[in-house]
This record gives C-alpha cells, structure tokens and sequence, in this order.
C-alpha cells in the first residue's frame, strides 16, 4: 500500500472539497417514523419504509419465531443445501402478487438487476434503457454483451427512435428496461405507451419496481397496476423485478418475477444467485409477513397516500417548489448555483428540530436540480407531517 494510502487521501479530500462527501448519520433505534439518533430524537422522512413495516409487531414476531424454527442462516448458495421450503413460498407469493408465472430471490434487487442482462442477451441482442434507471440497472446491463441504447427519460419519441436503431442493427432479442417509479423524481414510468411500442416492434419489457412493489396502484401491486397494464390478471410486463428492502418490511432480498423459462434459467446461470448465500431464514418469514399484511389491507396504503397529499398541499401553500406527482416520494427542489448548499443546510438545520431527511445534489441528480427527498410513510401521523412542514419553513427562515 506504499504510496496508495496518500492517492486514496487525495481523492477523499477532492470528494470533500466537491461537497460531495455522503456523511452516515448514527441511528440509536429501530428503524421507524420516530428515532433516535447521536443529534437527539427525530421523525424520520427519508427512510424507504412506505407502508411501515420495517418495525412492526407482526413482522417482528415472524422473524423471531423464524429463527427459533428454521436457524439463524443457510451456510450455503441455494442449489447446494441453501434452499428452504420457506424460500420457495416467498417465491410463489410474490409471483401472484405481481401477476407472474414464478419468481427467484436474490440476497438484494442490485444482485438481480445484476443477474438479469447477461442470462437473457448476448452480442446478437439489444437493451433499451431509460437515462435515469437505477445504477443497478446501468451495471447489470454493462455485465451483458448486448448492444446498448439509451432513451431520454420517460420521452416516447426517443423510445421509438432506439427501438427503430436497434431494429435497424438486426438484433435478435429486444428488451426495453425501465424503472416502474424513478426514486429521485417520484415519477411514474409511462408504461402503457411502452407496451403499446414493446408490441409494436417485437419487443419485451422489464420493470424494476423497487419503489411500487406493495403500495403504488390500487391494490398495492405496483406500476403496472396503477398505470394499467396488469388488470390482477393479464399482465403486459414481461419481467419485474424488485426488492424487501423497501415496502414489503425493509429487510433484504430482491426478486426477479417472469415467465417460467426465465427464473429457470436464472437459477442455472444467474451468477449472483448461484454464488451468493440463499437469503436468511429470519428475513423470508418477515418479508412473507410484510407481503400478506400489504396484499391482505389497503388502510396502510390509505395513509400513506392521506399523508402525501396533506405534504404535498402544506408545502406547496408555504412556497416550496415541489416536482409534481402522487408518489410517496416529494422532492422538494432547490434549483441554480447556489442550491446544493442551500438544500444542505436546511437538512442540516432540520435535524437540529428534530426532522431527520437528506439533502441529494450532483452527481446523484443533474448539476443545478439539488433537492430534498421526502418519503412519506404509512406510520407518519398526521402530525408528524405538519411537524415537518414546520420545519422546513423554519430551517428555511434561518438559512436564509
């Protein structure tokens, strides 16, 4: 390490000097709407858990019982001896729940978009991608030897344009990619104009649903429900996928959900999930617990949409620029120069009233676009929404 430890520094210190530097703040609790952390107690508006489950009774208990029955971890990769009865139930239950034929788990989404692109295309096919899909999305499409095209975000036109390319190179298989809801923007993917071009030209279409599974769409199912390509029983999606890192009880573990013939050969050549461990016993009986209390009760989803409109509508009348949208996630926009800072301190400013969220500027959004991410959750009261409101006005008020 002679000599790397002193470049390492430098590239650290440029990170800091760019004020790009992402900063761990310490939680002291259970992951919930309260916490506590090392600056004191704080509503938590920037956690993944839309419908509140990452800390809940029923769930808890499922892990816990979990563990005394089925052991700690499996010690091993699925085709092995990795591979519980426990597993292949999760696996059934979020294939009907999506509206599959099967499902396969992986130890998290970023391993299964990883997974997906080298198994289903070779030099001979094509990906059409969406500008702003995940970064899991972009690296599992590099693993591929697929010929690569890129779409401007949600643009049909674009679409059209890099199904025609690809068609024009002679590809054998086309598959178009995209994230169901853009985590950054709270922006639905326009699914229905992508199936209508899918079909058009002969292509397919694969959907990471990380940010819908279990609350977006009237009963919970995600993307393709709420923009009306899976009725609960036809479905125009090719391949989901998506995460329990998130809804479905904030664990771990991801999924590709598809026809039969892909989650085959997924479990033959999909290299994350024949050389990672099988997903932990403790985690599958929590996240089955989390899917049946999402699938089987619509008041989590009620609340959280109550809770998103009362945000919405509170921020908008006290001035704040808002992207449009009905998703749990509200960024609130802190454009020009000067706004990655801004958006800095009052984040900052708002965990010291004991409001904790995150401030997001370039490279993870475009230069000039710096925001807040606000996620709302099912847990919050109606009072921790105005509580937050109160703070940002505050915190703005203080910097200025």
């Amino acid at each position: 390490m002679y000599g790397v430890k002193d470049q390492l520094r430098a590239e650290l210190d440029q990170i800091e000097a760019d004020g790009l530097t992402k900063k761990e703040r310490l939680i002291t609790t259970a992951q919930s709407s309260h916490i506590g952390t090392t600056q004191g107690d704080a509503l938590n508006f920037c956690a993944n858990n839309y419908l509140g489950l990452a800390n809940h009774p029923e769930v808890v208990a499922a892990a816990r019982e979990a563990l005394d029955e089925w052991g700690f971890g499996m010690a091993s990769v699925r085709f092995i001896c990795g591979t519980q009865t426990l597993h292949r139930d999760l696996e059934r239950a979020i294939a009907d729940f999506v509206g599959t034929e099967d499902a396969i788990l992986f130890p998290s989404c970023f391993d299964a978009n990883g997974a997906i692109f080298e198994v289903l295309l070779t030099a001979e096919d094509a990906v059409i991608s969406d500008e702003l899909n995940h970064a899991s999305i972009i690296d599992g499409v590099r693993l591929s030897k697929a010929q690569r095209f890129r779409f401007r975000n949600r643009d049909m036109v674009d679409l059209r344009a890099q199904l025609e390319a690809a068609r024009a190179a002679d590809t054998r298989r086309t598959l178009i990619v995209t994230d169901g809801a853009f985590s950054m923007d709270g922006y639905l993917a326009p699914l229905e104009q992508i199936c209508d071009l899918a079909e058009e030209f002969g292509a397919m279409v694969m959907v990471d649903d990380s940010h819908a599974t279990g609350f977006v769409g009237q009963g919970g199912r995600g993307s393709h429900e709420a923009c009306g390509v899976f009725d609960g029983v036809n479905n125009r999606i090719d391949i989901l996928t998506g995460t329990f890192g998130k809804a479905l009880g904030g664990g771990s573990g991801g999924f590709v959900a598809g026809p039969q013939e892909v989650v085959d050969l997924l479990k033959q050549r999909g290299r994350p999930y024949l050389f990672s461990n099988a997903v932990a016993p403790s985690v599958v009986a929590g996240s089955l617990k989390a899917l049946a209390i999402a699938r089987d009760s619509d008041e989590p989803r009620q609340v959280l949409r109550r809770n998103a409109e009362l945000f919405r509508s509170l921020m908008t009348e006290a001035g704040f620029d808002l992207l449009p949208g009905e998703h749990a996630i509200v960024p609130v926009m802190f454009p020009g120069e000067d706004g990655a800072l801004k958006a800095s301190q009052i984040a900052d400013v708002m965990l010291t009233k004991g409001v904790y969220v995150i401030a997001f500027s370039f490279p993870v959004v475009p230069r000039g676009r710096a925001r807040i991410r606000v996620q709302l959750s099912a847990a919050h009261s109606e009072d921790d929404v105005r509580a937050c409101v109160g703070a940002f006005v505050a915190a703005r008020d203080e910097v200025g």
